[in-house]
């Protein structure tokens, strides 16, 4: 049972409610997005008695008969809501949620949008939190959605400052692909092509699964339709070398955050650290653009080096920035005989993912 109230009331919205949210994750533009691959959208207000805030939900089918609700980064809590009780006021929306989902729904998985800097006590306090969370009713998903560790680059800081944060080895590097002739070229949906064959190799070479291209295309059609709403632009930057592409990178431009979504690169010229001048690039982009914030999106929990993916965490740490960690994915189960059955079925198929990826 819910010890406190912290919700005064839920209202069911227009999906475009959505486009003032933080997050791109909790946007309109995204649940367009996602609504060309299987989910359907929900829009609603939350009253927190302080403020209101919106939340988008998604929902697609689980299995025949059955099906699930996702909250991405969601919900967006107050300023000064005492983090304490952030365990229970999620339990509280998911049941509040419940009237409102389908009558078949199996369980409602959130991914938490709230993160604390890294420092010697963050592993301990996600702990902490961790376990109010299971005593608020929720689970430990087997298989995270979105990156709950990442790096936050400040872009109010001038360009030397930025740089001069960075690892000197990451100077040289950006340095290094520009003497040697790396050029960088800023483009969108017409450079598709080239940025996918190159995440098909980096897929074969890592061992990571990608979407099919329709998936990108899809992405960068959306975006241009709300190009200059809120700030809003997908980049594609590509770098190549006497005409070979070597690397690339998709780049989400949205108010006050540049996000770097997806990157690929070439087996070739891997000398010449193309990476480092995309990334270069991009940040100053975001700044130029107003971005106050540059998110690398995803990094290893800590520097491990046994980590399948331990060069991902050097590579982004590297450029200076914060690390964050967030909550992860969390569900909160209606029915929980269904939930069990896909909660094992997830788990492996994570487990048989991993495997692959510490194969290759």
């Amino acid at each position: 049972m819910l010890k406190d109230e912290h919700i005064r009331g839920i209202i069911k919205a227009d999906i475009a409610v959505c486009e003032e949210a933080d997050s791109f994750l909790q946007s309109a533009m995204w649940a367009e997005f996602k609504s060309r691959f299987g989910w359907t959208g929900g829009a609603f207000i939350i009253d927190w008695a302080q403020e209101k805030s919106t939340l988008l939900v998604l929902s697609r089918r689980l299995v025949p008969g059955f099906s699930f609700a996702y909250v991405p980064w969601g919900p967006q809590l107050p300023v000064d809501f005492p983090a304490a009780v952030r365990p229970q006021a999620l339990a509280e929306l998911a049941l509040k949620l419940k009237p409102f989902l389908a009558r078949n729904a199996a369980f409602i998985r959130f991914d938490p949008p709230w993160y604390a800097e890294h420092t010697d006590n963050s592993a301990a306090a996600l702990q902490d939190e961790a376990a109010s969370l299971v005593s608020a009713g929720f689970k430990c998903a087997a298989a995270t959605v979105q990156p709950p560790d990442t790096v936050l680059v400040d872009l109010d800081a001038s360009l030397e400052n930025i740089l001069a944060a960075m690892k000197p080895k990451w100077r040289y590097n950006i340095s290094l692909a520009e003497k040697r002739g790396v050029q960088v070229n800023v483009g969108g949906a017409q450079e598709i092509e080239t940025f996918y064959r190159l995440l098909k190799e980096t897929a074969v070479r890592d061992g990571i699964a990608v979407h099919g291209i329709g998936y990108y295309k899809t992405l960068f059609e959306m975006c241009a339709q709300r190009g200059g709403n809120g700030g809003l632009t997908l980049r594609l930057y590509t770098a190549s070398h006497e005409g070979d592409p070597l690397a690339a990178i998709v780049v989400l431009f949205r108010g006050k955050m540049a996000t770097y979504l997806y990157g690929a690169s070439s087996n070739i010229k891997r000398n010449l650290m193309s990476p480092y001048a995309l990334q270069w690039k991009a940040m100053q982009d975001a700044k130029e653009a107003g971005c106050q914030c540059y998110d690398l999106f995803g990094i290893p929990p800590d520097e491990n080096p046994n980590h399948p993916m331990a060069g991902l965490y050097r590579f982004k740490t590297g450029f200076g920035g914060r690390i964050v960690h967030r909550p992860g994915s969390w569900d909160y189960r209606y029915k929980p005989v269904i939930y069990t059955l896909f909660n094992l079925a997830e788990a492996l198929r994570k487990k048989l993912c991993d495997r692959k990826k510490i194969r290759n």
